[in-house]
């Protein structure tokens, strides 16, 4: 029984391990759409946030999945240290490739972020610039409607 809930939760931290996987590469794939990033690419982006999602849903089931399994049989394997020594330090060095991985995703989601507040930012003002020239161009437009109703100012009135 605990031979095969140590494989289970060996098996887990394995999948866990190909997600994040997965995760880096969307984000080298954000990285890359965020870096040449026009409104033809937008829907590149949202796809990539969409399929994060989708992964970051999947780890939190095997999160949940590996703790309940892992808070049944974790006194067992305290008391039985010695006989499950080999699987425990094949489960310990997944864990340590996991903690890495999740370190290196943190830190291109924060240089994605920054490119992505770049790209927003630079967005922002082409409309606020569109927004200014609407704006001169209805006030000229006005203005000029306004003129054509001024009677001319100086006229000669001598026949």
């Amino acid at each position: 029984m605990l031979t095969s809930s140590l494989d289970m939760l060996e098996e887990s931290l394995v999948k866990k391990i190909d997600i994040l996987t997965r995760i880096e590469d969307e984000n080298e794939k954000q990285r890359e759409v965020l870096s040449s990033m026009d409104e033809e690419r937008e829907a590149e982006f949202d796809a990539t946030i969409d399929k994060k999602t989708e992964l970051i849903d999947q780890l939190g089931l095997l999160d949940d999945g590996f703790q309940s399994l892992f808070d049944r049989v974790k006194e067992e394997i305290g008391a039985n240290k010695d006989q499950y020594k080999e699987q425990i330090k094949r489960m310990q060095k997944l864990i340590e490739e996991i903690t890495g991985k999740s370190a290196s995703i943190e830190a291109s989601e924060h240089r994605n972020k920054r490119l992505a507040e770049q790209y927003f930012s630079s967005i922002r003002q082409k409309m606020a610039q569109g927004k200014r020239s609407s704006a001169v161009a209805f006030n000229y437009y006005q203005t000029m409607t306004n003129f054509k109703d001024i009677p001319p100012q100086f006229l000669d009135n001598k026949n």
